[in-house]
């Protein structure tokens, strides 16, 4: 009888931990008006004085959110994208956009300090909000950012330099040729998941890493159409930037910027010229890494951003100014 009680008992606790733990990592989720009729999804996970904010959690909350250890983690889809609310008016779709957008969100938490995760063009918003917002920002991590000004020419030892085509091209000939059919109209989600399956190796620097990178064709707002619309009025934003060097310069706090060698996205030149511009920042190389080094080199790359969120600079990182 006391060992049936025991493995009850043992049971229950089990169950009970495992809720806890499930708890933990699910968190609070909720949506943020950050306009009359726009709202932002989050997603708020770990407990900790230390809060670092997120975007596109479309592509980044399944990756990193076991960082939220003893810290808080606030993820978040940006206006129209992931599980964020649709946008109407394509006037209303810029990256100034999303930098108003993350200045609502700080608000909403009441948040004094924060630090900021910028993944592909985020990594340049996140610059943008901390040159208007910088008693907010007290560290910035960037993740394959896009350059400062786009068309920026860098040399060809700072490029991706493939030897051969990366993508394959019989496979893009299908994708090609399903949307002459109207197939991404007919069929969006499925259409989605086979030009994702065709054009993710491009992401990676090792392409036995290319099942690794999640999709996000579940989302209606990644598939083609309602995509293809966002950046339509969404670069054109991007386009028309024209930030001096020395805004950026203003940017004092400590800056990580991440950057693989092998990125074809947001060439590795991108990276070099942040880590230049920012005043105290170091430049993690990941070398033949992708557009999304944290899969090519997880450990490297996990391990850099914890150092750096516990207040020290990774001792690989290089100081380039």
């Amino acid at each position: 009888m006391k060992n049936k009680c025991s493995r009850v008992v043992g049971l229950l606790i089990f169950f009970v931990s495992s809720f806890h733990v499930c708890a933990q990592i699910k968190g609070e989720t909720g949506y943020i008006y950050v306009d009359k009729d726009i709202r932002i999804f989050y997603q708020k996970v770990g407990t900790g004085n230390q809060t670092v904010v997120v975007p596109l959690h479309l592509y980044l909350f399944e990756d990193f959110k076991h960082l939220a250890k003893g810290k808080t983690f606030i993820f978040y889809d940006v206006r129209n994208r992931g599980q964020s609310d649709a946008v109407a008016d394509g006037s209303k779709l810029s990256i100034q956009d999303d930098v108003r957008d993350l200045e609502k969100l700080r608000q909403h938490f009441k948040l004094r300090k924060m630090s900021l995760i910028g993944e592909s063009y985020i990594g340049l918003m996140v610059v943008m909000y901390s040159i208007q917002y910088p008693q907010y920002v007290e560290r910035l991590i960037q993740i394959g950012a896009a350059p400062l000004k786009l068309g920026t020419k860098y040399p060809k030892e700072f490029l991706p330099n493939d030897e051969k085509p990366v993508l394959d091209s019989s496979e893009i000939a299908k994708i090609d040729e399903l949307r002459t059919k109207d197939y991404h109209k007919t069929n969006p989600r499925e259409y989605c998941e086979k030009e994702w399956a065709a054009n993710r190796i491009g992401l990676v620097g090792n392409p036995a890493n290319a099942e690794k990178v999640r999709s996000p064709c579940s989302l209606p707002n990644e598939w083609f159409l309602p995509l293809e619309r966002h950046w339509e009025f969404h670069f054109v934003s991007f386009q028309k930037l024209d930030i001096p060097k020395s805004e950026v310069a203003k940017v004092t706090v400590p800056v990580l910027t991440i950057h693989g060698t092998k990125d074809r996205t947001a060439v590795y030149g991108a990276g070099r010229e942040w880590a230049t511009i920012l005043p105290n920042a170091r430049l993690l190389t990941v070398n033949g890494a992708g557009h999304v080094p944290w899969v090519d080199e997880p450990e490297l790359v996990f391990t850099a951003i914890e150092t750096f969120l516990s207040g020290k600079f990774p001792k690989i990182a290089e100081k380039l100014n």
